[in-house]
């Protein structure tokens, strides 16, 4: 049977108070925090954290395809899946696909996985979904926003944690909220019309339907993760619905992280699988255009992964506060900072194509001869001279410890000045003498507290723009 056995989540490590958002305008402050990219994040770098959140312990060549949904990706015409793909070291010969265009792309893609794992078209596909948007500065929306991303492995080749009971979809074309081909800022309709005529009907239609189409009232619910622009608008639609918000709804997750676009379904159910029982009865819905219901159960698997996952909760703790707002516009593209020292390599798809092995999938070089590991990938072994005898080996989910380190005052942006550049050592239990060593830069960090023997581990972000391409490469941070 086909269904979930595996989830993952990322939020990115910080987060600007919303009372600095309303001090910046003189405005109200609706309360807590939300979550902002870092200035080399974006959706596909949280989609790959968040699916080698999910498939770790598991054997990736059992994956079959992989499935991308944003409304905020970073390309127009090329497909981020395959970079998501690769980055998290899936095999090539897989299925990938790109979701778009609506707050209901996450659960497009899952339903899609769904299918395709039934029709054994697929055995196991890696649903991720990501979300970075932007709300007019001063807007309710900049306040409610918030960036996360979510990833389900949908299978049929293993007993599922959940299984897929149901489902019932409801379209609906409105001008609700939408974001025209050339707009930076989300734009939106009368807050009132929006939420009644959009929000209220289509989901309310979308779960009594499916509630009415498998005989079940609201009791019958273990869990409610119902999506929301606000937090009133979910606690009135599960009134409508007769469920119980201080027992059954699940937390919209807006005060500590915000609203997190197309992933903000699945981040939920997320967080409600790190809680759940088996024989629980979950009721997800997502809105956007329409509306989406899903029936999900909980096996007696769910105990095996809790625990091993970050999930959630993990992520959520880990956190650091971000120093200003203008530095969240910073961040955002909004504010244009003075760069750091430019890049003296000019980028080259056939350069990109041709090292995509280490500088993507961040394998390394293992001598066949006498076991030492190389990264990036050398063709001769600098310990036995070997030649073309190797086999590449994955480093990206291995930890690692600084052997040493320069800050570099110069480097960095004005928002960001200094930048640690270190070799670091992987911790990899070798036989010989050392463990592989590597020039990374450091992100996600405060330059002052790095030391040598600092733990870290490997995250893929986005290093610079140049000849109309974004480059992505890895770096490291403290271990989160």
């Amino acid at each position: 049977m086909a269904g979930i056995i595996s989830y993952g989540a990322y939020i990115p490590l910080w987060r600007l108070s919303r009372d600095a958002i309303a001090q910046a305008w003189g405005s109200g402050s609706t309360g807590g925090e939300r979550s902002v990219t870092n200035n080399d994040e974006d959706t596909v770098t949280m989609a790959v954290e968040a699916a080698i959140n999910c498939a770790g312990g598991l054997e990736r060549e059992a994956i079959d395809g992989l499935y991308f949904a944003s409304t905020t990706p970073p390309y127009k015409e090329k497909e981020c899946a395959t970079l998501v793909a690769a980055a998290a070291d899936l095999r090539p010969e897989i299925i990938t696909a790109d979701f778009g265009n609506s707050l209901r792309a996450g659960t497009a893609a899952l339903r899609a996985a769904l299918h395709a794992v039934s029709s054994g078209s697929a055995k196991s596909v890696l649903v991720t979904a990501s979300d970075c948007r932007i709300g007019y500065p001063r807007s309710t929306y900049e306040q409610s926003f918030g960036d996360a991303a979510a990833a389900l492995l949908i299978s049929n080749t293993a007993k599922p944690i959940v299984t897929m009971e149901s489902s019932f979809p409801i379209s609906n074309e409105m001008y609700d909220v939408w974001r025209l081909d050339k707009d930076t800022y989300v734009q939106s309709w009368e807050d009132r019309f929006i939420i009644q005529h959009g929000y209220i009907e289509n989901m309310e239609k979308a779960i009594s339907g499916l509630m009415k189409k498998e005989g079940l009232s609201a009791k019958d619910i273990s869990k409610a993760i119902f999506y929301a622009p606000t937090a009133r608008s979910q606690q009135e639609l599960a009134r409508r619905l007769g469920f119980d918000a201080k027992t059954q709804l699940q937390d919209l997750l807006i005060s500590n992280v915000g609203i997190s676009g197309c992933a903000h379904a699945l981040l939920m159910l997320v967080a409600a699988l790190e809680e759940a029982k088996p024989g629980n009865k979950l009721l997800m819905a997502s809105y956007g255009s329409g509306a989406d219901a899903f029936l999900l159960r909980v096996t007696d698997e769910i105990e095996k992964v809790k625990g091993n996952k970050r999930g959630v909760k993990g992520v959520i703790k880990s956190k650091k506060p971000l120093s200003s707002y203008v530095r969240y516009l910073s961040y955002r593209g909004l504010l244009e900072p003075q760069p750091g020292e430019p890049f003296r390599l000019f980028p080259a798809a056939t350069t990109s194509w041709r090292e995509r092995n280490w500088a993507i999938r961040m394998h390394g070089s293992k001598c066949k001869n006498c076991g030492t590991v190389h990264f990036p990938i050398e063709r001769v072994c600098y310990n036995c001279r070997s030649k073309d005898n190797y086999e590449e080996v994955r480093l990206s989910d291995k930890k690692a410890r600084v052997f040493t380190y320069s800050l570099d005052n110069l480097a960095g942006r004005s928002d960001d000045p200094t930048i640690p550049q270190l070799t670091v050592e992987f911790v990899l239990n070798l036989i010989q003498d050392g463990n592989a060593r590597s020039y990374m830069v450091m992100t996600d960090c405060d330059p002052k507290e790095v030391a040598i023997g600092m733990p870290v581990e490997m995250t893929f972000r986005r290093i610079y723009e140049g000849a109309g391409m974004y480059n992505y490469f890895w770096k490291c941070r403290p271990v989160r």
